[in-house]
């Protein structure tokens, strides 16, 4: 709703807006190919989400310490209200060990929402027909449950599974870096400032609910 209200194109908004939901970074990649998002679009999107990630680093634990936060108040409030999983853990670490313990935990199950997200996010685009043509049908996401089921249920797998993880996340790097190195500048220009309007009204809806939510007592562990 906010990215109609700023006239931002409809891929980027999702991806906006995925980013900010699940785990920044991590879910815009995962969500661009199934909506065949553009690579313009691709990449203000994850500049956004990086931006704000580089704020919460080092706005969260001032806030968090002023409000006289817990440590595993903060750990809740980092994990719900910041983007990517790295950003989470680092913010929490500077605020303490059980912070960091809690908002690994919790950031970590809402990441799982990438699978649902990008399923259904796949097959709303390919009915609207929405800009960027016929949307990929996300099947790395079916592959991402077998490979997590394998490496669970198989405990032989595991070093092997280690190992395809360790490659994984330096594979991701690679490619949000050639996504970026591949923009241009008046690409980007073309989009405007509204994209990155979506994302931060977004973030400071969802960092301002969750604090609310966490000091009200009506999120807890």
């Amino acid at each position: 709703a906010i990215g109609r209200a700023l006239s931002v194109a409809s891929a980027a908004s999702t991806l906006i807006s995925v980013g900010t939901a699940i785990c920044g970074g991590s879910a815009i990649a995962a969500a661009a190919p199934a909506i065949r998002a553009k690579s313009e679009e691709t990449s203000i999107a994850l500049a956004t989400v990086f931006l704000l990630n580089a704020a919460a680093l080092f706005l969260f634990p001032p806030i968090g310490h002023h409000l006289g936060l817990s440590q595993t108040q903060f750990g809740l409030w980092s994990a719900l209200a910041i983007h990517d999983t790295s950003s989470v853990v680092a913010a929490a670490f500077q605020y303490g060990a059980r912070a960091a313990e809690v908002a690994t935990t919790v950031k970590l199950a809402r990441a799982l929402w990438i699978v649902p997200v990008t399923l259904v996010a796949g097959a709303m685009h390919s009915r609207s027909g929405a800009e960027g043509g016929k949307a990929k049908r996300p099947w790395f996401v079916l592959g991402f449950l077998a490979a997590a089921a394998a490496v669970y249920w198989m405990p032989a797998l595991r070093p092997a599974g280690d190992r395809v993880a360790w490659a994984a996340r330096r594979m991701l790097c690679l490619a949000l870096f050639l996504t970026g190195a591949g923009i241009r500048i008046d690409s980007l220009k073309t989009l405007g400032p509204r994209p990155f309007a979506q994302g931060f009204i977004l973030w400071l809806l969802a960092a301002t609910a969750s604090l609310a939510a966490i000091r009200l007592g009506w999120v807890a562990l």
